[in-house]
């Protein structure tokens, strides 16, 4: 088993014994971070092009990734960004295999250490059928943080480049956001993520 087969929210409650909460907008009162010009022309280009190719691929590399090198910029590179990198926690429970992206609370681009944000590519352009996936990739992150002395929140993305929905772990507990974020609003999908991680402890 690995992290893309887990499809059911109920199963992922069960197995991690997790409580899920989404009845609430996790992040209205975050500020945006204005995205720089090199982005905005990225996007301009970028995001009709790859609604009309229309594929993962197509989607993945030509907006999720200018989005996710962008928040790494803006972070002054102080975090790192992994794409398709395989991610093995625990064979047992079923954490294992590839994570779409992974942003990490460290410099280090070599090795993934203290991995805080997981971002998931959403299949067939339905942000739902991510959700499980996405949460138990934010188990194996904690569960991987908690191993090495440290335990903090673990923020959750599943988007179809187009649309972006976060998730917050923190406990026991997963919060998924009320609201979901168009491209159109890069500077509030922005100021999610900076906010997010700038208020995580410098000590890691």
């Amino acid at each position: 088993m690995s992290y893309s087969d887990f499809k059911k929210l109920d199963e992922v409650k069960q197995k991690f014994d997790i409580l899920i909460n989404s009845s609430g907008s996790l992040f209205q009162n975050v500020d945006q971070a204005k995205a720089s010009e090199q982005l905005v022309s990225i996007l301009s280009e970028n995001v009709s092009l790859a609604l009309n190719i229309n594929t993962e691929k197509a989607r993945s590399e030509m907006i999720i990734a200018p989005v996710l090198i962008e928040v790494r910029k803006r972070l002054e590179r102080k975090i790192s960004l992994f794409s398709g990198l395989e991610f093995n926690v625990d064979e047992k429970l079923g954490l294992t295999g590839y994570c779409d992206f992974i942003l990490s609370k460290s410099p280090d681009q070599v090795f993934i250490e203290f991995p805080v944000v997981c971002v998931v590519e959403a299949k067939n352009e339905n942000i739902k059928s991510g959700y499980a996936q996405c949460m138990a990739e934010m188990i194996a992150a904690h569960k991987y943080n908690e191993k090495n002395s440290y335990v903090g929140l673990i923020l959750g993305v599943v988007t179809t480049g187009s649309n972006w929905k976060f998730l917050k772990l923190e406990q026991d507990i997963i919060y998924i956001d009320y609201e979901e974020y168009l491209i159109s609003q890069i500077d509030k999908i922005l100021g999610i993520f900076v906010s997010v991680l700038n208020s995580m402890s410098e000590k890691i």
